[in-house]
């Protein structure tokens, strides 16, 4: 058997100080990359799936930081207006594959935005973009894809820019309903590049996972798991059928209850951060008729407490450490 162990985590804003910010500022910095590089030697996975990083700069930051242990990297080319995006970190050499960025035509992804003057835009491509990837370790590959799916903070255009609140509760409903149809659409874009992936062979091991900023019991998640009716924790998980072809099993249920979550609002405890994972990963041992699962955690404890965090996204600029837990998993190959 070979051991391996992913990791996801939202590093919040991970961007580079600007040039002439003061020792501060840049001192904040160093502490970041020194708390983020602390957890994920101490954990040691074999990849590392990162969100909200501001650039090639700030992840090359971090690999100098790990000091040697995470030699190769990918970036998405496809960040979010504020310039963040997902990677991977790896003990192994990657084989990038092509972006996740454009929607498949359909009216499910047939969405609009409102713009600053009153009227509407199509929305076709996610916010920002999946990562795809390819690893091998011992001769055992894996191909891992990352994503950030649109987040529940709401946003509400204006001349020269965006505002986070709004007096107008009829605007307030319309850009809720938009987010969450955008959030949807990038679930179904990732669900149909999954199909691709998976059908028709039982050798891919795939494993999806990152901040889906919703959690597992919500529609846009549950999207992601294809076929119903085997999901862990029900009568059908050790039973194979004809969906496992193309399946995908959420991995929340292996958390303890007691840290299932990672992620604070409002003082709400939410698993944003989620690992989904093939067929192929939570093989069937016909010896014990039961599928062999993964050791998952959710490491809430890795800063003293999570903060609760609010509607206003500047509100935390002082924080060294992420607002999100990492999750990881370690499975048997």
């Amino acid at each position: 058997m070979t051991a391996f162990k992913v990791m996801t985590w939202n590093v919040e804003n991970l961007f580079r100080p600007d040039p002439g910010a003061g020792t501060s500022a840049n001192n904040q910095f160093a502490s970041k990359l020194a708390l983020l590089a602390g957890i994920i030697n101490a954990q040691a996975p074999d990849v590392v799936a990162l969100q909200e990083v501001g650039g090639e700069e700030p992840l090359a930051d971090l690999q100098q930081a790990l000091g040697g242990t995470y030699p190769h990297r990918a970036i998405s080319q496809f960040p979010d207006p504020r310039g963040i995006r997902v990677a991977f970190l790896s003990q192994h050499p990657l084989e990038v594959l092509p972006e996740i960025v454009d929607f498949p035509p359909g009216p499910a992804l047939a969405v609009q935005r409102l713009t600053a003057t009153g009227g509407s835009q199509p929305i076709t491509r996610m916010g920002r973009g999946a990562l795809p990837v390819r690893v091998t370790k011992e001769g055992q590959v894996v191909t891992l894809v990352t994503a950030h799916l649109k987040s529940k903070l709401l946003e509400f255009p204006r001349p020269g820019g965006v505002v986070f609140s709004t007096n107008n509760e009829d605007e307030r409903a319309e850009v809720g309903g938009i987010a969450l149809h955008q959030r949807a659409a990038e679930a179904v874009t990732l669900r149909i590049w999954a199909n691709h992936v998976l059908k028709g062979n039982n050798q891919t091991r795939l494993v999806l996972l990152g901040d889906l900023n919703d959690t597992p019991e919500a529609q846009t998640s549950l999207l992601l798991n294809g076929p119903t009716g085997s999901e862990i924790g029900t009568s059908g998980f050790d039973r194979r059928d004809q969906g496992d072809d193309v399946r995908l099993f959420n991995l929340a249920p292996r958390i303890d209850p007691a840290r299932s979550f990672s992620r604070i609002e409002h003082g709400r405890k939410e698993l944003l951060d989620q690992i989904f994972v093939s067929d192929e990963l939570v093989p069937l041992d016909p010896a014990t008729h039961t599928r062999r699962v993964p050791v998952v955690d959710s490491l809430v404890d890795f800063r003293d407490h999570l903060p609760s965090v609010g509607d206003n996204p500047t509100a935390r600029a002082s924080d060294n450490a992420p607002d999100h837990a990492p999750v990881v998993a370690t499975f048997e190959l």
